[in-house]
């Protein structure tokens, strides 16, 4: 294989890699429930924890919507949602694709 082969093949594979790492992973957050969401998480599917509240001092109103740009910076596309409620309840999704969406609901 000559230099030039493996030079080309090298570039193809590293603007392969970048284009899977520069992925728009900006996701509309839906309430589409009747109670208020207090509490948003968004982790990596690899993770065993839930990172930090994303809406942090806010809170999502029946009805409305908040842009997250949901990346944590390892590239990952696979995400679990969870929703906290004012009233304790949680909805929990897993294995959101944030690469493939740019809108996820929280429904009753």
């Amino acid at each position: 294989m000559s230099r030039l082969t493996i030079l080309t093949a090298a570039l193809a594979a590293t603007a392969f890699a970048s284009a899977a790492l520069a992925e728009n992973r900006e996701v509309t957050v839906n309430n589409r429930t009747s109670g208020n969401i207090v509490q948003f998480f968004a982790s990596n599917t690899g993770t065993n924890n839930w990172e930090e509240d994303i809406l942090g001092v806010d809170v999502l109103a029946p009805g409305e919507s908040v842009d997250v740009d949901i990346d944590d910076g390892t590239g990952a596309c696979g995400f679990d949602f969870k929703a906290v409620f004012d009233d304790g309840a949680t909805a929990v999704k897993g294995g959101v694709d944030v690469c493939e969406i740019s809108e996820f609901d929280f429904t009753e």
